[in-house]
C-alpha cells in the first residue's frame, strides 16, 4: 500500500464538523513552498478524496494552510478586523513512503489544536 495523506476539521466551539472551509496543501523544500493541492471541507468536515492520494504521495514535510477566517465570519463566532485566527498554517513532516497520514485540525475562535490520527 502506498502512502496517502487526509485531514478534516472539527469546529469545537460549536461541537460540530466545520463545512466549507478552503485547505491548501503545500510541499516544503528550505524556504521554498510549492502548492501542490487545494480543497474544500464537506457537511461532514473532511475533504471528498484524500488531499495528496496515493499516485502524489512522497515523503518529505509539508505544510497544510486552513483558511478559516470566512468560515468563523459566517458562524458568527468571530466579528472583530482583524480576526484573531484566519488562515492556520500546521507543518509536519511524512517519512513513511507506506503509512496513512491524517491531521485534523480542532478549531474554535480563538485557538486550535491537531494531532497525527488515523
Amino acid at each position: 500500500m502506498a502512502g496517502y495523506l487526509t485531514t478534516h476539521i472539527l469546529d469545537t466551539a460549536r461541537g460540530c464538523p466545520a463545512e466549507g472551509i478552503l485547505i491548501a496543501l503545500y510541499r516544503v523544500s528550505g524556504n521554498s513552498h510549492t502548492k501542490i493541492a487545494e480543497t474544500v471541507t464537506n457537511d461532514d468536515g473532511r475533504t471528498d478524496s484524500p488531499i495528496l492520494p496515493e499516485g502524489k504521495f512522497q515523503t518529505g514535510t509539508y505544510e497544510l494552510i486552513f483558511f478559516c477566517g470566512d468560515y468563523l465570519r459566517a458562524t458568527g463566532q468571530a466579528v472583530e478586523d482583524p480576526l484573531f485566527l484566519d488562515q492556520i498554517p500546521i507543518r509536519f513532516g511524512m517519512a513513511d513512503s507506506d503509512a496513512h497520514y491524517h491531521v485534523p485540525l480542532l478549531l474554535s475562535p480563538y485557538g486550535y489544536s491537531t494531532y497525527r490520527g488515523s
